[in-house]
């Protein structure tokens, strides 16, 4: 496997973590009811990174599709996360627009 597959799945994974902790965080916030788009799009986040991650490691015929939807998801996830000042919030946007880019990067060169 080349190096930017093996980047991608690692970057995936720790994604697939910082959004699931995100998501936990912003249901002990304050106002956790006005933080329901960005739980919902951290999950669906977190859940596309995994799948992600596995077929690319399984050299899947997918692989080229699967990124660039998980590409589209962890760019929702972050667009959304950048709306809120809370530090995990922070962490996790700057996570999924990395694992999103490599993702769209990887789609391409499959």
């Amino acid at each position: 496997m080349n190096t930017d597959l093996n980047e991608c799945i690692a970057l995936c994974y720790r994604c697939a973590a910082a959004c699931d902790q995100c998501a936990a965080a912003c249901l002990h916030e304050e106002h956790a009811d006005e933080m329901s788009t960005c739980i919902t799009l951290n999950q669906q986040c977190a859940a596309l990174c995994r799948v992600t991650a596995q077929l690319l490691a399984s050299q899947s015929e997918l692989a080229e599709q699967l990124c660039t939807i998980n590409s589209m998801a962890c760019q929702l996830a972050g667009w959304e996360c950048q709306k809120h000042s809370a530090e995990h919030c922070q962490r996790c946007a700057d996570l999924c627009l990395q694992c999103a880019e490599m993702c769209m990067t990887v789609g391409m060169e499959h």
